[in-house]
């Protein structure tokens, strides 16, 4: 049996004008910016004025460790959300936009899958309202600024071998890791050497991610570190007097998007730090104003949830003073399977015993949540080629955790596929059982924070820090920094360091390369083992097969 792709089922999508799928939420058509007739950004004004409404459940959707198999975190939280609309629950969603690189390298689109989705999902997955071109164009400002205020005299006395801002683009390219700038004399100013990072690891992306309104991303971007002076004093970007045009640019992306499901019900999209070398979650603002608008909010953080609901905890959390009701973890059977080391050619056929085999890591996921005092559901994201009995055990396994585990079909039937899921979810978050705390207290030391993170989440035995780094980390707490938590960058494909140590592996080291400090975005970069902070393109980047047809849509996206 075949069964249409993605982009052919949002193709389809009978969309409703933006206008009333803000009217769903009581927002009125003034305060809404529409960009087309399918989306629009949501007034500064008018998120001003929720402030003293009561917030509704919050919800987060994440996931075992992902495979090349599929998981669907973000199919299920649209799934999910609609699954609540289904039932006669007042629920939006809330999601990050989506990177151009890794569309155009091999992870595909963000918009969810089959009848799960969000539309539209050719500008989603592409250019959408503009946000991260802005977030690129504020970023790079503050580049040009510092190179600029050398060249002009530096009387900020910035030692050139101590600048510590990149700058980014939204693409995976491996060439713009290591490289040169301001070469061919004088004219072109003093040659130093440098890099890129990908968009979504931007320091200017977190700020924005975390800021309340304008006045705090202004802030935010002052705090930023750039670079030091011969004598290790830090510069700001404030002391180049970058905070003020940079907001400006900031100003509309700011602003969250509105948009809706293949249901028709409002999902909010804004945001997308990646996980394993970002805090991995949408923008706060746009959590926020949810909250203020629906009785249930659905979001995800990325990749698995060592990673985004770690961050989501101990990060978004914690600063923005948010706490879940209830948490869903997505599994699916295919990706257990490849978590106890069945090749993805031979995914097919059933393999009890593979299922059962990779189930321990859906049971530490489940484990490391509940040590925040979360209530934890497992969705098991159904594939056709799933059979009665690999679900059974999935089920048993799930019920040994003190968890239980419900079989969502909501990629072949929409809301219908997750009402089960819907119900047990709305059922948890009006219980008021959740007792949430995040890992760790903001005055440990900073060493300890991330041993915590190490020992707690990823299960490791040891941290492994040469002196620099744990020297670092000691100059920054006597800066007055030891409060900030840690963004540990990482492999999303293991618990460990290493991609290809799958299931739940124990007796493994955490090897801390370097430790960046945000102060805008108020945490320490933790970067472990070889991850990228600009990734590169696969052998055959999903962009080959990217094209416009004779009809002028958009084939080969997702």
């Amino acid at each position: 049996m075949s069964y249409k792709s993605d982009i052919e089922i949002a193709r389809e999508a009978r969309k409703k004008p933006i206008q009333e799928i803000g009217a769903k939420l009581g927002i009125p058509s003034e305060d809404l910016l529409p960009y087309g007739h399918d989306k629009a950004k949501l007034g500064q004004d008018f998120i001003n004025g929720l402030k003293d409404r009561e917030d509704g459940k919050l919800i987060l959707v994440t996931a075992i460790n992902p495979t090349p198999a599929g998981e669907g975190k973000t199919t299920t939280t649209v799934g999910l959300g609609d699954g609540l609309n289904r039932i006669g629950k007042k629920a939006a969603i809330c999601i990050r936009e989506a990177s151009l690189g890794p569309c155009f390298g091999m992870k595909g689109g963000a918009a969810g899958g089959g009848y799960a989705q969000v539309v539209p999902m050719e500008e989603m997955n592409l250019h959408f309202t503009g946000d991260f071109h802005a977030i690129t164009s504020a970023h790079n400002l503050l580049s040009a600024m510092i190179d600029n205020h050398i060249y002009w005299g530096n009387d900020l006395d910035i030692d050139e071998r101590r600048v510590s801002w990149r700058r980014v683009v939204d693409m995976n390219d491996r060439a713009l890791r290591d490289i040169v700038t301001s070469l061919g004399g004088v004219s072109n100013g003093f040659p130093r050497q440098t890099g890129f990072d990908i968009t979504v690891a931007s320091e200017v992306m977190a700020c924005l991610c975390l800021a309340n309104d304008l006045v705090d991303l202004q802030k935010r971007l002052g705090d930023i570190i750039v670079a030091y002076t011969r004598k290790r004093v830090p510069i700001y970007a404030r002391d180049l007097k970058a905070d003020g045009a940079m907001t400006v640019l900031l100003k509309d992306a700011m602003q969250p998007n509105l948009v809706q499901t293949l249901e028709n019900n409002p999902a909010f999209v804004h945001g997308g730090p990646f996980a394993n070398i970002a805090h991995g979650c949408n923008s706060v603002i746009a959590t926020k104003a949810a909250l203020k608008l629906a009785d249930y909010v659905v979001t995800e953080a990325g990749f698995g949830a060592d990673l985004g609901a770690e961050k989501f905890m101990n990060i978004k959390c914690r600063k923005a003073g948010l706490a879940p009701d209830a948490v869903v973890i997505v599994a699916t059977i295919r990706a257990l399977k490849m978590n106890g080391g069945v090749a993805k050619k031979d995914l097919g056929p059933e393999n009890v015993e593979a299922v059962e085999a990779g189930c321990p890591n859906l049971g530490r996921h489940i484990s490391n949540l509940k040590g925040f005092g979360v209530p934890v559901v497992v969705a098991i994201n159904h594939f056709v080629s799933d059979t009665e009995a690999e679900v059974a055990a999935v089920t048993r396994f799930v019920e040994t955790q003190g968890a239980e585990a419900i079989l969502c079909r909501h990629w072949e039937l929409g809301s219908e596929g997750t009402e089960a899921l819907a119900i047990r979810v709305a059922e948890i978050a009006d219980s008021g059982v959740s007792q949430f705390a995040p890992l760790y207290e903001d005055e440990l030391p900073l060493f300890e924070k991330i041993e915590t993170i190490a020992k707690r989440i990823y299960h490791a035995d040891e941290v492994l820090a040469d002196k620099k780094i744990r020297d670092q980390l000691r100059a920054w707490e006597e800066q007055g920094y030891g409060h900030l938590p840690v963004c540990m960058a990482k492999t999303q494909y293991s618990f460990s360091t290493d991609p290809n140590l799958r299931g739940a592996p124990t007796g493994h080291g955490v090897p801390i390369r370097e430790v960046r400090l945000s102060a805008g975005a108020g945490f320490i970069v933790v970067i472990c083992g070889e991850i990228m902070t600009m990734p590169g393109l696969p052998r055959v980047p999903s962009a080959e097969a990217i094209m416009l047809n004779d009809a002028g849509d958009i084939e080969g996206l997702f």
